[in-house]
C-alpha cells in the first residue's frame, strides 16, 4: 500500500506544481525552454504514473464495502460523459468545453466518482478519492486564475467541435468499455 500512496503523491504532486508553486513552472520554462520543461514534466509524469500503477497492482485487496448490484452499469454510463468531456478538452473550443470550463478536469472527476461507486476496496478508494480531490482543487484553482485574468476564454466557439467531441467520446467510450478496459485493467466493465 505504501508504493501506491507514494505513486499517488508523486503523480498528483507533479500535476499540482502550478497550483502549489505558481511561479515555478514559468521559472523552469525560462531556464530550460518550453520544450525542455515539457520534456522534464513528461518524464516525471510517466515515471510517477508507473509507480502509481505498480503500487496499485501490488497493493493487497482489502474490501471496505461491496457495491450494490448493477452499480457497474451506472459507472459505465457515467464514463460515457467522462469520455465526451475528455475529447472535448482535447479539441479547439466548442460549447461543451466552454460550458464545462475545464473539460479534462471534469472528465477526471467523473471518472473518479464513477469508479468510487463500483469499487469498494481500499486501494481503489485511495486512488479514486485522491483523483477526485485533485480534480476539485484544480477546478477551484482554474476559477481563481480565470478571475485573476491569467486565463482568457476563447472568443471563437464552434458547434462543429461539439459534434466531434460527442462522436469521438462515444467511440473512445466503446473502445474502452468493450475492449481496452479488460485488456489493460483485467476487468470487463459489462461482464455477464
Amino acid at each position: 500500500m505504501t508504493l501506491l500512496i507514494l505513486g499517488i503523491i508523486l503523480f498528483i504532486g507533479v500535476h499540482m506544481i502550478r497550483v502549489v508553486v505558481p511561479g515555478f513552472r514559468q521559472a523552469m520554462i525560462a531556464k530550460l525552454g518550453r520544450g525542455g520543461w515539457g520534456g522534464l514534466h513528461s518524464v516525471l509524469s510517466i515515471g510517477s504514473l508507473a509507480v502509481l500503477v505498480w503500487g496499485y497492482a501490488a497493493a493487497p485487496i482489502v474490501n471496505l464495502w461491496f457495491p450494490p448490484m448493477g452499480m457497474n452499469h451506472l459507472t459505465v454510463t457515467l464514463m460515457l460523459f467522462a469520455s465526451i468531456c475528455l475529447v472535448a478538452g482535447l479539441l479547439p473550443a466548442g460549447h461543451i468545453a466552454m460550458k464545462t470550463k475545464h473539460p479534462v478536469v471534469l472528465a477526471v472527476k467523473i471518472w473518479a466518482l464513477a469508479h468510487l461507486l463500483s469499487n469498494g476496496d481500499l486501494r481503489s478508494v485511495l486512488l479514486f478519492v485522491a483523483f477526485l480531490a485533485w480534480g476539485v482543487v484544480l477546478r477551484i484553482n482554474y476559477k481563481r486564475r480565470l478571475r485573476a485574468g491569467e486565463i482568457v476564454p476563447q472568443a471563437f466557439v464552434s458547434v462543429r467541435f461539439d459534434a466531434y467531441a460527442v462522436v469521438g467520446g462515444i467511440a473512445l467510450w466503446a473502445l474502452i468499455t468493450f475492449w481496452l478496459h479488460e485488456i489493460l485493467i483485467g476487468v470487463a466493465p459489462l461482464a455477464m
